[in-house]
């Protein structure tokens, strides 16, 4: 289905975060960081990364275009390869970079495949804990070898952990949700990473997570690893996510139960 061997790829991630992420971790100079738009910055690492990975994928897929988030910021329009091409690479060279920046080591480097509208394999390398999340489409998700499932389904709402990223709330999102926090056992403000904020689901940390903004080198490799596992990623009305940009929020959790629990309590009537 992928037509590429997944430990290629992963070792692509790997020799892009050695080489080049890893060295300027806690180094960088004040120059080598910049804010591309309000509140967003990016590193030379990210960009340096992205161009190797970019090298290396084009080699391996000839002629399957790189849809990376470095390039699409400086031109927007290749973000549309993603609805019109049959097959895009997603690269997003340095998933939480502002991370990164400030020398929090939640930061990974994450990439996808995606055929005709669908992720069919996607890979995360975290640098701080040496731990590569791959996942095939209708062969499960896999860390460094071991096969991964959802395990934790709590009773009910009090025992639920989750995040929800008010950044990206609007105002009546935020006057909406922000007072039932308190129904879950725990809600945060995220992690900044989604190569960290997926597999805390997967692997029990919490069971509930929800974005708005869903560019799709932040969720589409995420996306897959959860649900190849067992969990549920769907947008707020019930549909499910694809790597499109044209909508908006994304929920993400450990099972349909959860899913549902979680929408009701943040969505629904009081």
């Amino acid at each position: 289905m992928t037509g590429v061997d997944a430990e290629t790829v992963g070792a692509v991630v790997r020799e892009a975060v050695l080489t080049v992420i890893a060295p300027r971790f806690r180094a960088l100079a004040a120059h080598e960081v910049e804010e591309k738009s309000p509140g967003e910055v990016v590193t030379i690492a990210d960009r340096e990364a992205e161009a190797m990975i970019a090298d290396r994928l084009r080699a391996l897929l000839p002629g399957v275009p790189v849809v990376g988030e470095e390039a699409v910021s400086a031109s927007p329009a290749l973000l549309d390869a993603v609805l019109s091409e049959p097959a895009v690479w997603l690269v997003d060279p340095l998933d939480g970079t502002a991370n990164f920046a400030r020398g929090d080591s939640r930061w990974a480097v994450m990439v996808a495949l995606v055929r005709d509208g669908e992720t069919v394999a996607s890979w995360i390398y975290r640098h701080a804990d040496d731990r590569l999340y791959v996942a095939e489409r209708g062969a499960g998700a896999w860390r460094d070898g071991q096969r991964l499932t959802c395990g934790r389904d709590p009773d009910g709402v009090a025992e639920m952990r989750g995040a929800v990223l008010e950044r990206f709330l609007s105002a009546d999102e935020r006057e909406r949700m922000v007072p039932r926090f308190g129904r879950f056992a725990r809600v945060t403000g995220g992690m900044y990473c989604a190569g960290y904020e997926y597999p805390a689901i997967i692997e029990g940390e919490q069971e509930f997570a929800l974005f708005q903004r869903i560019l799709p080198w932040d969720h589409a490799p995420g996306v897959l690893l959860l649900t190849e596992a067992g969990g549920v990623a769907r947008h707020p009305d019930g549909a499910p996510y694809r790597p499109r940009k044209t909508r908006r929020g994304l929920l993400i959790a450990a099972s349909p139960r959860v899913w549902e629990t979680v929408r009701d309590v943040l969505y629904g009537e009081l």
